[in-house]
């Protein structure tokens, strides 16, 4: 064994003296496994043959046991190194380190290259990280400012953290804007009405028949081209219809699939011919990427064929009650139900609101979009100049 003056002294510095501390460690282990002893009391007693020849080895070791380390140095790196070679479990690994196992298999997994753990390496890549580290900002007055003003246009709190980031390099959680949010509220504030409540509980329906009747010459959406489901184009919309209380009013929506872009018109009722002219009269400025409409199986789409002969384009028919095959349309209901709550009627609500409405949406950062806008990605895509600006947001 190596006295403990050499010890202090012998610190490997180029690949020549590593290599010599690995064949002596495995020297060590041939050595080491001709004890006669059992596993669980030779584990403490075997450790000493493992001791890197690092200085202070033992107050490390002390240190590390006492619990004032928190990360794990460059000596403990290289016995983790030496007893994986040696054929050391983790577990045992762990015992001689004074950690956790867990430290010891969350080491490896983060810090081996592609042939496997090294010490040298594993060290450089621990410090880069964590040079590399970025911090949370603090909620500063300014960056409050900034979040209020957020929250006041109807953005959620993921969507004000995500686009900070994105524009400003402000790196600030949801929760803690959440948090922000709740003492105002307590406060008496009025920030919080600016969130989305739903309130009710979502009901489901299980294996309901159609009881609708049957619309004519319907396109499963069995036979939708697989390109649709990629959204990786422009020009793949999907069409609903919002009612208001007592069937008074109603709202077609309709969403493209690849930018999230929303276009609303209001109608006076439920008639397909209607619906129809409403849908085409929203549609025509978008001809040219409008390839296929989706909807769902309500008998206000039974004009369908008018749509498809007019736009040029093809109309697919989702399955019954399968809501999910136009979830992002499903979902974007939602958004407008924030404006327009379940119970109120549409019967008086003004073009004025319908395009706030519209623009409110196209304007709002998308996680799904890396928190671009619809308007801001259909423009990139596309070259559009639409109509609605967010200098026009007013309700």
């Amino acid at each position: 064994m190596l006295s403990q003056s050499i010890r202090t002294r012998f610190v490997p510095r180029t690949w020549f003296y590593r290599l010599i501390f690995a064949v002596s460690c495995l020297l060590f282990s041939i050595l080491n496994s001709t004890c006669k002893c059992n596993r669980r009391a030779g584990v403490r007693e075997r450790a000493n043959w493992y001791i890197l020849p690092w200085p202070n080895h033992t107050q490390l070791q002390t240190e590390a046991l006492m619990g004032s380390y928190n990360q794990l140095t460059e000596a403990q790196r290289y016995q983790i190194y030496a007893l994986k070679k040696v054929g050391q479990d983790q577990q045992t690994i762990a015992s001689v380190l004074g950690v956790s196992p867990s430290t010891v298999c969350r080491e490896i997994r983060r810090n081996r290259g592609q042939r496997g753990y090294r010490a040298h390496q594993a060290h450089q890549k621990a410090l880069s990280r964590r040079q590399h580290k970025t911090y949370a900002t603090k909620m500063t007055p300014s960056v409050v400012a900034r979040v209020e003003t957020l929250i006041g246009q109807d953005w959620s709190p993921e969507q004000v953290a995500g686009r900070l980031h994105r524009e400003e390099g402000i790196r600030i959680s949801p929760e803690r804007i959440y948090q922000h949010l709740r003492a105002d509220r307590q406060a008496g504030g009025t920030l919080w009405p600016h969130l989305r409540h739903s309130g009710k509980k979502r009901k489901k329906r299980y294996g309901k028949p159609d009881g609708r009747g049957q619309i004519k010459n319907r396109v499963s959406i069995d036979a939708r081209p697989a390109i649709v489901g990629e959204k990786s184009r422009i020009g793949d919309w999907e069409i609903d219809l919002v009612i208001g209380a007592r069937h008074k009013g109603a709202l077609v929506t309709l969403v493209e699939r690849r930018s999230r872009y929303t276009l609303v018109g209001k109608v006076s009722s439920k008639q397909a011919e209607e619906v129809a002219a409403k849908a085409i009269e929203l549609l025509r400025p978008h001809q040219a990427h409008t390839f296929t409409v989706t909807a769902d199986n309500g008998k206000e789409f039974a004009a369908h064929q008018t749509i498809a002969r007019t736009l040029e384009a093809a109309v697919y028919f989702a399955h019954p009650y399968h809501s999910w095959e136009r979830g992002l349309n499903e979902n974007t209901n939602g958004l407008i139900r924030q404006y327009a709550p379940k119970g109120q009627s549409l019967e008086h609500l003004t073009q004025q609101k319908v395009d706030y409405i519209q623009n409110k949406l196209n304007h709002r950062p998308r996680k799904c979009l890396d928190f671009q806008t619809p308007h801001e990605v259909l423009r990139q895509e596309t070259g559009y100049k639409t109509r609605d600006s967010p200098i026009a947001l007013t309700s």
